[in-house]
This record gives structure tokens, C-alpha cells and sequence, in this order.
């Protein structure tokens, strides 16, 4: 189901006039008391099909009550964690207004067109952060994807805040302009 779903989120563009984001922050501006009625403005006002009206209501409310939620639960005993997290959110967003961010029960994606990195707090003291970079060699620090299997190529473990570096925020740019 998530492939099906990210799917009809890459095709929103095209199929809708606008991206994820561009239609989250119209229905930022409005204040609908029931999901049914922020569907019924985007297929009347707007002219969206069904499906992708009831998608982006969802993911618009997803947004807004379940990502503290979860990341929090990521957290939960791992709290020394959660600085790195945090400026790896910070960083990330200076990439571009198309990221999306999706916090699940394990982990938080990270999708422009398509994701790009995964962030999942591993242990008690270490976050792996997944990267997507096709032919990009392994080396001591930026490793194979592990226990991200084919989700990521790569992967860089993370400790302390220091961990997020210019040689990381690299990485992630560069992944993130690879997923086009």
C-alpha cells in the first residue's frame, strides 16, 4: 500500500496542478471541523478527483496531529537522541520547499519525488541514517544500507550532533538531487 500511495503523491503534480505541499498549505488556510467537508472544497473549489482529495486530506491531518506522536514514541528512552534527530530536521528542510516528511512507526522518510533518506533511532545511543546514492563507493563512515536492506544504499551511524557535519549534510544533499 505505501508504494501505491507514494505513487499517487509523485503523480499529484501532474494529475492535481499542485504538489503535496502546495495543497497541505491551502487547506492550512482553511478550518474544516470534519474530513468529509475539506474533500467536498477540494473536488467542488478546486476540481480534484476523489482519490487524490481524500489522499491529501489524509495526509494533511497525518501531518498535523501524528508526526509528534510518533517521533516522540521513536524517542521514548532514546531521548539523548532526539538533538540529533532534531538538527537533521533542521538541515534537511534547508534543501528545498518539495521535501516531505513522514514520520512511521520506526522511522521518519524523507521524500522529495521519491525518498531519499531514512532517519530510524537504532539503539539507545545511535541513529542510522539510510541514504539513497546510487554508485556511490562504501567507505569507513558511509557504509553499505545494512538493515535497510534496499530502502537505502547506504547508511551513517549517528551518536552525538557533532555526527551531522558538513561531510553528512553532503551526503544528503546529494541524495536529495538524486531524487528527481
Amino acid at each position: 500500500m505505501e508504494k501505491a500511495l507514494q505513487t499517487m503523491v509523485d503523480n499529484m503534480p501532474a494529475k492535481t496542478g499542485k504538489s503535496l505541499s502546495e495543497w497541505k498549505a491551502i487547506l492550512q488556510k482553511k478550518a474544516f471541523a470534519k474530513h468529509g467537508e475539506a474533500v467536498k472544497y477540494l473536488k467542488s473549489e478546486h476540481g480534484v478527483t476523489h482519490g487524490f482529495a481524500n489522499t491529501i486530506v489524509t495526509l494533511s491531518k497525518a501531518e498535523d496531529h501524528a508526526p509528534e506522536d510518533l517521533v516522540a514514541n521513536q524517542y521514548k528512552g532514546k531521548e539523548d537522541l532526539l538533538p540529533i534527530y532534531e538538527k537533521l530536521i533542521v538541515e534537511i528542510k534547508k534543501l528545498g520547499d518539495d521535501i516531505t516528511i513522514t514520520p512511521k512507526k520506526g522511522s521518519v522518510s524523507i521524500i522529495r519525488k521519491k525518498q531519499f533518506t531514512l532517519i530510524k533511532p537504532a539503539t539507545k545511543t545511535r541513529i542510522d541514517l539510510g541514504l539513497k546514492l546510487k554508485d556511490k563507493p562504501i567507505g569507513d563512515r558511509l557504509e553499505g544500507s545494512g538493515p535497510f536492506g534496499t530502502m537505502c544504499t547506504h547508511r551513517v551511524k549517528l551518536a552525538n550532533v557533532a555526527d551531522v557535519d558538513a561531510e553528512l549534510i553532503g551526503w544528503i544533499g546529494e541524495a536529495y538531487e538524486k531524487s528527481i
